[in-house]
């Protein structure tokens, strides 16, 4: 469990920009320290708790210490693949959804990190998914990862403008999905074994 964050991984726990985290630090509000010989500012967990709890900023994140992830396909074994590698990385608490309406109702009271979102599911496609997650401003953070068989350049430029923040063409390799991800959470990669 991380002891100590930077004012950008505070700003993901917290839900805010990491603008709004550096002006608490430098007012004083936010305590902290700065790294020696640097201009860098460091958060101890129990001071960001506080921090938190003080200002009404629910605490689930930090308490867990892991991201979200809402995996969205209508293929049972895909996604207990998809499950397996992300809880074995230890760092996910990964909820998953077989249709776009069951992912719908679990992102609003879920509001996970990232969602492993399939292009085709039975009831609703994956770009009606992003834009309905995009009109909702609550959910700016929210990142999203597409994954289909389909190949068609337009069609990811779609996705794409309708919210998506990346593409990965099916079938894929798992790392590649889980470096995808660490990369959009800005998190430390998968260290392949």
């Amino acid at each position: 469990m991380k002891t100590v964050f930077t004012t950008g991984e505070a700003a993901k726990i917290c839900k805010v920009s990491q603008q709004t985290i550096i002006r608490c630090f430098d007012s004083g509000q936010l305590k902290g320290f700065r790294v020696p010989g640097s201009k860098f500012r460091r958060i101890p967990r129990d001071v960001l708790f506080k921090f938190m709890k003080s200002n009404g900023i629910p605490t689930d994140a930090l308490e867990s210490g892991k991201r979200k992830a809402l995996v969205v396909d209508d293929d049972v074994e895909l996604v207990e693949l998809i499950r397996d590698v992300m809880e074995a990385d230890g760092r996910f608490d990964v909820r998953v959804a077989n249709n776009g309406f069951e992912a719908g109702m679990m992102v609003k009271e879920y509001h996970p990190d990232i969602i492993v979102l399939d292009v085709m599911l039975p009831d609703i496609n994956g770009k009606e998914v992003c834009q309905r997650v995009r009109s909702d401003s609550s959910m700016d953070d929210v990142q999203i990862i597409c994954i289909s068989g389909m190949v068609e350049r337009e069609k990811i430029d779609e996705l794409k403008s309708a919210g998506a923040n990346d593409f990965l063409q099916k079938p894929f390799e798992t790392d590649e999905l889980m470096n995808r991800i660490c990369k959009l959470l800005d998190v430390e990669p998968v260290a392949v074994s």
